[in-house]
């Protein structure tokens, strides 16, 4: 069996492109307080053209351009599940609900039983 290692390479003009978006979310940042003054529809304005912008440089590099392939490919892959119908997730949820309390029974008798031998027949405390 072979084992390929995966190297994941990113070219200096990619390292540019996310250094931008980080510069850019910093720039939003700063300017949403530098522009306290002007009021709070400048503000928000100056931070989310700012995001805007380094969302949109991130996508053009190409981690950002593998992360939106990963989720078209995602979003794909969840269209191929067969969901369960309602009835059928009504019965699962109800048949765990018993389990759940049947094994919470079990184990309350279990620990007091194991209380009154050791506590009550070993020990001779109560």
């Amino acid at each position: 069996m072979a084992t390929s290692q995966v190297q994941t390479v990113i070219s200096p003009l990619d390292k540019a492109k996310l250094a931008g978006a980080v510069l850019l979310v910093i720039g939003a940042l700063a300017a949403y307080y530098l522009f306290a003054k002007q009021g709070p529809l400048v503000q928000w304005s100056a931070l989310l053209v700012g995001i805007a912008a380094a969302v949109g440089v991130f996508f053009v590099s190409e981690p950002g351009r593998e992360l939106f392939a990963f989720g078209r490919d995602s979003s794909r892959e969840v269209k191929k599940v067969v969901w369960p119908s309602r009835k059928e997730a009504i019965q699962m949820t109800a048949y765990v609900f018993a389990f759940v309390t049947v094994m919470g029974i079990f184990l309350w008798m279990t620990d007091k039983t194991l209380e009154w031998l050791l506590y009550g027949v070993v020990l001779g405390w109560r």
